[in-house]
């Protein structure tokens, strides 16, 4: 089965105009069964922005758990945007190019452009670009941002921050094009939360953010970036555009629920705090758990642990699970993820002292 293939001109996903483009490249793949997948990444065969599963929609229980999580988050959410708006347009002069980093960073700019012109009367535009771990960040989208922005307009968007792999290969990625470019580019991250402590963040706080815990029809129906032999020299990089779950789509009517919250809340005399989070807290708790997981479980590859509720999530969505670790199993935050590993027969275990919510382990190959 191959996902069909649409145009490949900067386009908005199921996002209404104007809320974004994403810059990248619909391409049709051939899918990869989550067992096969991870062995060719882990054996090296393969790196991981080559391959992809096939998404399936969300289970009724599993979207019942989406419409809870919503409703105890949504307003922690909303004010986490307030927040980040105030310290972008604190530390950003005139108009502002939101580059958000697809995809868990799309709702996230999506929502920031609208807060950021109408709660702060600041012009912005977005758009949505390919960062890939050990391979940077897609340079012909920077290009073409270039051609019609000044670089010091640019500011990066993500969701959030696990063990803050992303935020380092952006600055890793930006300084390399600085050096064969000579264009510089502000390297900092910008996430409503940062449990690594390497961007600037509201807060460093382990809370679910409800985009977090769905995939496609969350996202402007956009699948994670790819980097494969069926990207050119000239091309963006890839993504498959599930243009056939439309019909379940909620990206538009998330967006649409959130700005209201962000609305109620300034009707309310909510002020937006335009202080950023010390990061020095969550750097040395992202230290210290890394460092007890590798040691506990024997695990050798960094890339196998996965700390927050919104990575752990990911894993049980789209990689071969080991193990759920979760800080109470009786909090609200963590029932999605209970759900899931119950659907999918993953062991879970709770460990009182984590520093954060939930923690999962990919499968080692020796493991499979």
């Amino acid at each position: 089965m191959t996902a069909p293939l649409v145009s490949a001109s900067p386009f908005s996903g199921s996002y209404r105009p104007g809320d974004v483009e994403f810059l990248l490249k619909p391409i049709a793949v051939e899918w990869v069964d989550l067992a096969t997948k991870e062995r060719l990444i882990q054996t090296g065969q393969r790196h991981y922005s080559e391959l992809l599963s096939p998404e399936s929609l969300p289970s009724p229980r599993y979207l019942e758990l989406f419409e809870q999580a919503l409703a105890f988050n949504l307003g922690r959410m909303a004010q986490g945007v307030l927040d980040l708006a105030a310290i972008i347009t604190n530390r950003c002069e005139g108009p502002i190019v939101l580059v958000s980093l697809a995809r868990a960073g799309t709702p996230i700019g999506v929502a920031l452009r609208h807060v950021l012109n109408e709660h702060f009367q600041r012009p912005a535009v977005h758009y949505s670009v390919s960062i890939i771990r050990d391979r940077g960040i897609d340079r012909n989208a920077l290009r073409y941002l270039l051609d019609r922005y000044e670089p010091d307009r640019f500011v990066f968007i993500d969701g959030w921050t696990g063990k803050g792999v992303i935020a380092r290969e952006l600055r890793q990625a930006l300084a390399d094009f600085a050096c064969e470019t000579g264009i510089q580019l502000n390297d900092r991250l910008y996430t409503l939360t940062d449990l690594a402590g390497v961007g600037v963040a509201p807060s460093d706080e382990d809370y679910l953010i409800p985009s977090s815990i769905l995939n496609t029809t969350i996202s402007g129906l956009i699948s994670r970036s790819i980097l494969n032999d069926q990207i050119g020299l000239d091309d963006f990089h890839g993504c498959v555009y599930y243009t056939e779950f439309a019909h379940a789509d909620r990206s538009v009517w998330f967006i649409e629920q959130l700005l209201e919250e962000a609305r109620a809340l300034i009707r309310g005399g909510y002020r937006p705090n335009a202080q950023p989070i010390d990061p020095r807290r969550a750097q040395e708790r992202t230290r210290s758990l890394l460092a007890t997981i590798e040691g506990r479980f024997g695990i050798q590859d960094l890339n196998r642990i996965k700390p927050g509720i919104g990575e752990a999530t990911r894993v049980l969505l789209r990689r071969l699970p080991e193990r759920v670790i979760v800080r109470d199993p009786s909090d609200p935050a963590v029932a999605h993820l209970l759900a899931l590993a119950n659907e999918k027969d993953v062991p879970c275990q709770v460990n009182p002292e984590l520093p954060y919510r939930a923690v999962s382990l990919i499968r080692g190959v020796a493991d499979a």
